[in-house]
């Protein structure tokens, strides 16, 4: 087990990420779009607008997406579509909105991470927003690259788990 803090974590995934070029990400991005597109999602999904080096994917449906709100809280959602800019420079779905409690509506939730622990631990960005807006019911899967993929990562309480890990190299689902 590693003793390094998440702030560690974050800034060894960051790096990584950056040093990836733009043709190792697009052949990410089509491996991950190839992943999704064998599986089972269910009627309706939630998934993310992909900043900077995260990992993307192309699902080729309507997906509820998050509307950011201007101080930490739960996420606001709205049916994919246009996007505009919207708060910390993200581009969110100019739709209408759907209130916090959309999720509950969806099968599946796909979310950004910068690292994932096969204990379930997702790491995010750590401002709490997916962690707040995440229940019961939906499937939980984080999206990262195959290295984002460890076997260990430091938890808080206030952190959801997932339910699998999504990796260019394909889904590895944990044990509950």
């Amino acid at each position: 087990m590693s003793t390094e803090s998440k702030a560690a974590w974050r800034t060894r995934f960051r790096r990584n990420r950056a040093a990836l070029t733009a043709a190792q990400r697009a052949e990410a991005a089509a491996a991950l779009t190839s992943v999704l597109a064998a599986l089972d999602l269910g009627e309706a999904v939630a998934a993310y607008v992909p900043v900077g080096s995260e990992p993307s994917f192309t699902l080729g449906r309507q997906v509820l997406l998050p509307v950011t709100p201007p101080e930490p809280g739960p996420l606001d959602w709205a049916w994919s579509g246009s996007l505009l800019p919207g708060p910390f420079g993200l581009l969110e779905p100019a739709g209408p909105r759907l209130g916090t409690d959309a999720l509950a509506g969806v099968s599946t939730v796909l979310l950004p991470a910068l690292g994932c622990s096969r204990e379930g631990v997702r790491l995010g960005r750590g401002a709490g927003y997916y962690d707040r807006s995440l229940r019961p019911g939906p499937r939980r899967i984080a999206v990262v690259y195959d290295d984002e993929l460890v076997d260990y990562l430091p938890s808080e309480p206030t952190d959801v788990p997932v339910h699998a890990a999504l990796t260019p190299s394909g889904l590895v689902d944990f044990a509950s």
